[in-house]
């Protein structure tokens, strides 16, 4: 897919004399917008952000009706780099990825492999008794277990469903 400019055609051009780019009210937007990412995300191609600096871990949120339960990717990092926090009702995962060697500017190809440090805030639908709070680490994979307050720990009441008159 082509991409088009938002700018109407010859506006900033050369067939509007007198006209600079930089006094068109579009343009300077434009602009203003552009070096707003800049100053965001540098000046990189699209998606290399994602690779440097800090990045969150992939996590899945599972439930049963005693315990909540979050498992979160981390290939690649230490148990002793990683830290849980329980901060009221939002779960802090942070710790950080070192590189096995030193990077140098060049010989690379491509390099998709991110180092730094992450963090992840999840909150979580009540408070939870942080000295019950189980985590292990195994094989790059944080496991973090929290049981419900006693009175959201009640079993699912069946309703039975009966054929319409």
């Amino acid at each position: 897919m082509a991409m088009r400019s938002i700018v109407p055609f010859g506006w900033g051009g050369s067939t509007l004399p007198g006209r600079m780019a930089n006094d068109d009210p579009f343009i300077r937007l434009w602009n203003d917008v552009d070096q707003l990412f800049r100053n965001v995300i540098g000046d990189v191609g699209p998606g290399e952000w994602l690779r440097t600096g800090s990045f969150g871990p992939p996590v899945e949120v599972s439930e049963t009706s005693t315990e909540l339960k979050v498992v979160a990717e981390l290939p690649g990092v230490d148990e002793k780099d990683v830290s849980v926090e329980l901060q009221g009702d939002t779960l802090v995962i942070r710790g950080e990825k070192k590189a096995e060697e030193e990077r140098k500017e060049g010989g690379y190809h491509l390099a998709e492999r991110r180092y730094g440090s992450f963090s992840r805030a999840l909150r979580l639908p009540c408070e939870i008794d942080a000295d019950k709070v189980r985590a292990t680490f195994k094989n790059g994979v944080l496991t973090i277990t929290m049981p419900k307050p006693a009175e959201l720990q009640r079993q699912p009441k069946r309703i039975e469903v009966k054929a319409a008159a």
